[in-house]
Formats: structure tokens, C-alpha cells, sequence
């Protein structure tokens, strides 16, 4: 009993901490045990293990434990032998704790052991069930391991009572991520040469995850302690422990998208906000097109109108970023349905064809004309080619060999002729302006009547502060639903140089109210500088304004920001438009 005293204040800790965690007393808390191999050291046949677990306690302290064996049992079964070996194995805890002393340890724990075999054995009857009953309650006492894994140790920085050195909840729990000790499964993480064995433990796994919850407590649980993973990440994977374990992010430009994945599969969604908000933080037009591609593909919605925004404000650079030509057939659609991209159409033109060649090739198809065709598919009708110039039509578009003759001709035709054939492709200018469309009415009354005889009505005007003009509001037919041909455009009045303009057919209603007239691109209005707005309408008689305003203010509601309109008449070949009365009663624009 003095040996047992002495091995107890030897390792008091390695007990409480057992008995307090409820643990199964074949499975010490300080080691790990495994089969020989990469993650166990097997240890030598002539250390103090091996030596204390192959001879049975011949020779040396442990020849009591023999010696009290062949006095109960002249011919010990294997049951006397795994009692020794048990009661060895309690040893590894003390030794583990305390490397430099692992003689000793082994030597004072086979020497407990035989003395608390020799007290289990002299109370029971002399059989092979006696001795194997008292080599358990020497199990029992010294709470060790089997014997046949004691020679199998993975030896790691010294274990025993890490728990006092941890003085928070958190450092415990991340003392433990990716550790061995007390681990209850391990992962397979990766696929091929890269797959990594990944220590984890079940409790901590269901507390941070209900995936992981229903793996390993819900009705269909896994029993298995390894569980293969070849789809996910070795790094991405880690990631995911370590924030399970300890709350800390680690994720990086070249982990992140992974990551996301991981935290998406395994429903951590406070990890899927980290990634999310390093996505954003590292958001530049170089990259918005492959990160729109991942926010679609992981369902993030704010994350990809974050990226949509970017490519909204820096349509030209995104477009020629490496990483465009990578995006798929639906990201592209969807950047090119924006009414909101500021590039002249020819460029989106010139950008899809670069993505049709690199699609071509995935596809494993030459890149002709006509394969280029087929891949863009429905994109190249979300071309705008009537927003092109005809020297900019003539000199891409029609020479590319990708739109039939069929379309070469009547986009020709809707450049050249009037009144202007329709066309099979959108005509709606773009706008790559944000905020809220505001306009303003200069008229206070509308009456009927206004003729045109090819003449452009104007009116001269300017602004306190910067803005961008995207339409005028025309009067219509006073004669019900009638197509109009309209031109319409802003001139510098100092230097007579045409801002803008757009030439198009119109369908007004026959009421009172106004049709809307878009610019081909939104025209820039500096504060204090005069401007002509013209506007030439070929069709019949219209309604017109009265009662007009030579000042007419803005303000808006959001801001309380207010935008100030000067009108003045226009002299020269005018239609009869003045400040009082006439044509353009509604100015459309952004601030």
C-alpha cells in the first residue's frame, strides 16, 4: 500500500482529472494511442516500457508481483499476465507527464500493480477467471490502459495537467484543435497525395456546427472514428476547426473562397460573415467578376451586388481583367442586363468576344465565327448595337462574321434610314448612374396644338451644380397613340458642340402627359454654363406647355440638396419653343 500511496502523489492530477471528465478508463486523457505508424511511436525493446511489459515483472521491483501470482497460481494463465500488463500500463501517464523520469514511474507501477493483484488474488478463488479478476481490479484502481497498447505512445510536447496552465474556457478548448489528446475522431481531409489526417473531438464539433451535430448524434450518426472528407480543403478544413475551437479567423486571399465553402457546408454562418466581409474589404474591379462568379454560386446576395456596384463604377477595367474571360455563361447575362454599365457599347461588344474564344476553347470547339456565336447564346442579344455609332457598328460588329447578314442589314438600315425600322436588339440607353432619377416640369399648364415642320424646337438652360442629363419628357399626338420620329440633343451654346444625342422612333400614348426621349449615354451639366436642349420630332400635331417658369428648383428629399434651372430662349432655327411656352416641358436627370 506504501507503493500505491506513492505512485497517487506521483500523478494525482492525471486521476482527478480523469474522474472529474467521466472518462472510460480505457482511454487515458494525457496519451493517445494508435497502431504503429506515421502518428505512434512504437517504443524500443529495451526501453522501460517494453521491458516492464514483456517480462511480467521478473527481476527488479516487479518480482513481488510475480512472485505473489505463483503462490496463488503455480501456472498463471493469460489472465495473470494482462493483470501485470494492466497495471503497466498506468505507467505511460506518469512517464508522459514527467518524460525524464520514466524508469522510475514504470518500475513504481509495476510494483503497486503486483501488490494490489496479490491482495485481489489472495481474497478469490486460485483460477485463470481469479487472476484475470484481479489484474481488473488493479486496472480499476490505477485507472490504465490496455496492456497491449502501452508500447504504442504518440509522444507530443509533455501533456499532463496542461489544464492548470490554461486559465480560460477558450484557451482550453484551443489548446485541444488539432491535438491528439482527447481526440474521438479523426478526418481525411483533401484527395490524392494531399489528404491530411485531421485530429478533431465529436462534442466540440456538434457545439459549433448542426451538420456536425447530426453526424454524430442524430437518428442516421456515424459510429466510424474516421470519416473521409475528399471534397473539402486540408487548409479550409483546418480553418473551420480552428474557429470551432477558439472563435479566431484565419482565412486569406488564397484560403478564403475554400473557407466560405467549408463554413456554407458545415452551417457555421458566423465563419461564412468573416469571408464574406474579407470578400468585400478586398473587393477591386481586378477581381469583382470571379468573386461575383463565387457570390452566385454560394447564394450571397449582398456580396455579389457589392460586386455587381463595382463592376457598375469600373465597367471598363473589370472588363479587361484576366479573370472575366473565367466568368460563366449566366454571370455573364447578368452583367450584361444591367441598364447601369458605364462602357460605350462597342467595348461590351469587343468583351464578349474575348469571353466567346476562352468559352470556345472549355468547350473544346474551334473559335470561329459561328462557334462564337453559339456560345454566347442569349448574350449577344443583351448587346445594345443600336447605342453604337455607325462607324462603330461598321467598323466591329459587322466585320465580325458573328451577326447574321440579316442583322448587318437592318441595324444599317436603323442607322441610316428614317423612320427607323425596329430592330431585334435592345434599344434603352444605359445609364451608369446611381441614386435616384429626378426631373423637373417647367410648364404649369399643357394645351393643344403644336405643329412641326422638320425644324428643332430649343431652349437654352443652365444649372447651379453639376449634374448628368439622361432624357428629356416631348409632348405627344393630340390625336391618340402615335409613333414619333424624334431626335433629340444637348450643344455646348459657346462652342456649338453636340454633348449628346439619340435619334429613335417613339410610340406616345394621346394624352396630356409627356413620353420620355433617352440619351445614348448620360450627358455631364457643369454648374454656370450654358447649354442648348434641341429636340426635332417628325409626326403630327402635338400638345404643347403654357404658363412657364424661367426658374425652376429641385430639392431633394433625401438630402435637401437643391438643383436650380435657368431657361432662356433660344435664338436661330428654332420651331417656336420659348420660356413661355412650346416643346421639352421636362428635363430627366441625375445629381
Amino acid at each position: 500500500m506504501h507503493c500505491c500511496a506513492y505512485l497517487f502523489h506521483l500523478a494525482p492530477q492525471c486521476s482527478q482529472s480523469k474522474m472529474a471528465a467521466g472518462e472510460n478508463n480505457s482511454r487515458p486523457p494525457c496519451l493517445s494511442f494508435s497502431s504503429p505508424g506515421p502518428l505512434g511511436n512504437v517504443q524500443p525493446s529495451n526501453s522501460a516500457h517494453s521491458a516492464a511489459a514483456t517480462n511480467g515483472g521478473l527481476g527488479g521491483p516487479t518480482g513481488g508481483a510475480q512472485s505473489g501470482a505463483r503462490r496463488t497460481n503455480p501456472q498463471p494463465g493469460p489472465g495473470a499476465v494482462e493483470g501485470a500488463g494492466a497495471a503497466v500500463g498506468a505507467s505511460p501517464n506518469a512517464q508522459n507527464c514527467n518524460p525524464q523520469a520514466a524508469a522510475q514511474s514504470a518500475a513504481v507501477a509495476a510494483t503497486a500493480a503486483g501488490g494490489m493483484a496479490t491482495s485481489a488474488m489472495n481474497m478469490t478463488p486460485t483460477s485463470n477467471a481469479s487472476a484475470a479478476a484481479a489484474g481488473l481490479a488493479a486496472h480499476s484502481a490505477l485507472s490504465s490502459a490496455p496492456a497491449a497498447a502501452a508500447a504504442v505512445l504518440v509522444y507530443r510536447e509533455p501533456v499532463y495537467n496542461w489544464q492548470a496552465t490554461k486559465s480560460t474556457v477558450k484557451e482550453r478548448f484551443a489548446f485541444l484543435f488539432n491535438n491528439e489528446v482527447l481526440s474521438d475522431v479523426h478526418f481525411l481531409v483533401g484527395k490524392g497525395m494531399g489528404v491530411q489526417r485531421i485530429p478533431a473531438h465529436r462534442f466540440v464539433l456538434a457545439v459549433g456546427s448542426a451538420v456536425f451535430d447530426a453526424m454524430f448524434n442524430g437518428g442516421m450518426a456515424t459510429t466510424s472514428t474516421e470519416i473521409e472528407l475528399p471534397d473539402v480543403e486540408p487548409a479550409a478544413f483546418l480553418a473551420l476547426l480552428k474557429f470551432l475551437y477558439s472563435d479566431d479567423v484565419q482565412i486569406g486571399p488564397e484560403t478564403v473562397m475554400t473557407t466560405l465553402y467549408t463554413a456554407k457546408k458545415y452551417a457555421v454562418p458566423a465563419l461564412e460573415a468573416h469571408c464574406v466581409e474579407f470578400l468585400k474589404k478586398n473587393l477591386r474591379a481586378d477581381n469583382a467578376f470571379m468573386l461575383l462568379t463565387q457570390a452566385r454560386l454560394f447564394d450571397e446576395p449582398q456580396l455579389a451586388s457589392l460586386c455587381l456596384e463595382n463592376i457598375d463604377k469600373n465597367t471598363g477595367d473589370a472588363l479587361a481583367a484576366e479573370g472575366f474571360t473565367d466568368i460563366d455563361l449566366d454571370t455573364l447575362v447578368a452583367v450584361l442586363e444591367r441598364d447601369t454599365l458605364g462602357v460605350r457599347e462597342v467595348r461590351l461588344f469587343a468583351a464578349a468576344v474575348r469571353w466567346a474564344e476562352s468559352e470556345a476553347q472549355r468547350q473544346q470547339l474551334q473559335p470561329t465565327a459561328e462557334n462564337k456565336r453559339r456560345v454566347l447564346g442569349r448574350a449577344l442579344t443583351l448587346i445594345r448595337f443600336p447605342l453604337m455609332t455607325i462607324e462603330e457598328f461598321a467598323a466591329g460588329p459587322a466585320q465580325s462574321s458573328i451577326l447574321t447578314d440579316r442583322e448587318v442589314v437592318s441595324l444599317f438600315l436603323h442607322f441610316t434610314v428614317n423612320p427607323k425600322p425596329r430592330v431585334e436588339f435592345i434599344d434603352r440607353p444605359r445609364c451608369c448612374l446611381r441614386g435616384k432619377e429626378c426631373s423637373i416640369t417647367r410648364f404649369g399648364q399643357v394645351e393643344s396644338r403644336w405643329g412641326y415642320s422638320g425644324t428643332s424646337d430649343r431652349i437654352r438652360f443652365s444649372v447651379n451644380r453639376r449634374i448628368f442629363v439622361v432624357g428629356f419628357g416631348l409632348y405627344g399626338s393630340i390625336h391618340g397613340p402615335t409613333d414619333y420620329q424624334v431626335n433629340i440633343q444637348i450643344i455646348h451654346t459657346d462652342s456649338n458642340t453636340v454633348l449628346g444625342q439619340n435619334d429613335r422612333v417613339q410610340l406616345c400614348d394621346g394624352l396630356p402627359s409627356t413620353f420620355r426621349v433617352m440619351f445614348k449615354e448620360p450627358v455631364e451639366i457643369l454648374p454656370n454654363v450654358n447649354y442648348t436642349a434641341c429636340a426635332t420630332l417628325k409626326g403630327p400635331d402635338s400638345h404643347y406647355g403654357t404658363k412657364g417658369m424661367r426658374k425652376v428648383t429641385h430639392e431633394s428629399a433625401a438630402s435637401g440638396v437643391k438643383t436650380c434651372f435657368t431657361f432662356c430662349y433660344a435664338a436661330g432655327n428654332n420651331n417656336g419653343t420659348s420660356v413661355e411656352d412650346g416643346q421639352i416641358p421636362e428635363v430627366i436627370f441625375y445629381t
